[in-house]
């Protein structure tokens, strides 16, 4: 299932993260294991954050892929089913269909 990872950092553990290098190997890896769709990063509500679009095969995937945001960056994570826009019309075009 096509999911959406929104990650918001802690300021004080990403500037850690950053002088030390743990915070760009946490992302490399991240990306590694999910190869996503899309990523990106930015602020929001004054921190940084990340969205990352990914395949989530299973919700047991879920502990070992955001453990290391959780751990070191103190994130806040939100996970949820996202859509594209093929996604949706084959959606709307099956409720079409089934009234």
């Amino acid at each position: 299932m096509r999911v959406m990872l929104r990650a918001h950092m802690d300021t004080a553990a990403t500037n850690e993260g950053i002088k030390t290098g743990a915070l760009p190997q946490a992302i490399k890896n991240l990306m590694d294991k999910v190869k996503p769709e899309a990523a990106y990063f930015g602020l929001h509500e004054g921190v940084r954050s990340c969205w990352i679009v990914f395949d989530l095969q299973e919700s047991s995937q879920m502990p070992a892929l955001m453990e290391d945001l959780f751990l070191q960056f103190n994130a806040e994570l939100e996970v949820g089913p996202v859509m594209n826009a093929e996604d949706l019309a084959k959606g709307l075009a099956a409720m079409k269909s089934s009234s």
